[in-house]
């Protein structure tokens, strides 16, 4: 049997689940004197993330994390279903594709370390950052040439939507 190539599941995504550590971020928090944990997000994943959310498509965040900041980081871009805090990210995968009535062969899911493993063979078109940790390259069927927090997520969306002819600066053309 031919492997499929990952961009032959382009066209049938609907929906995008982000990871944030190591997917939206690089990874990396600054901790402060009080113990706050502050992340940085590139600006160009969040005009990408604001575009998803306008053109109608499904964006969900699933993170083990559970800084509000980011929240409301995510909120602020328009992105209403955001798990924080969570352990057990099937259980959010699950009740979000029930909810929302969302078949998993049509869900994009950017992940980059060992608790996205069990999520990333759940879904259609698994994807991860050019940092990710080995085992989660493994199992994606694309791996972004952009390292977290550095443009990855800008990059799975914006392919998604040039072959779909939806992103903005697209003008018709295909993606190649």
């Amino acid at each position: 049997m031919v492997e499929k190539s990952y961009k032959e599941y382009l066209e049938h995504i609907t929906t995008f689940i982000f990871d944030v550590d190591g997917v939206l971020t690089d990874g990396t928090v600054t901790v402060t004197s009080s113990g706050e944990m502050l992340r940085k997000m590139n600006i160009k994943d969040g005009y990408a993330l604001k575009t998803a959310v306008d053109m109608g498509y499904n964006v969900c965040i699933i993170s083990g994390g559970s800084n509000e900041g980011v929240r409301k980081r995510l909120q602020g871009l328009g992105i209403s279903n955001i798990y924080l805090g969570a352990h057990n990210k099937i259980e959010q995968l699950d009740e979000y594709l029930n909810n929302n009535d969302i078949k998993s062969e049509n869900v994009l899911y950017m992940g980059d370390d060992i608790p996205d493993f069990p999520v990333m063979q759940r879904i259609g078109l698994p994807c991860c950052p050019q940092d990710a940790v080995p085992e989660i390259k493994n199992i994606s069927k694309y791996i972004s040439h952009k390292k977290g927090g550095k443009g990855a997520v800008r990059d799975v969306i914006e392919q998604v939507l040039k072959v779909q002819e939806k992103w903005n600066g697209n003008f018709g053309a295909k993606y190649d």
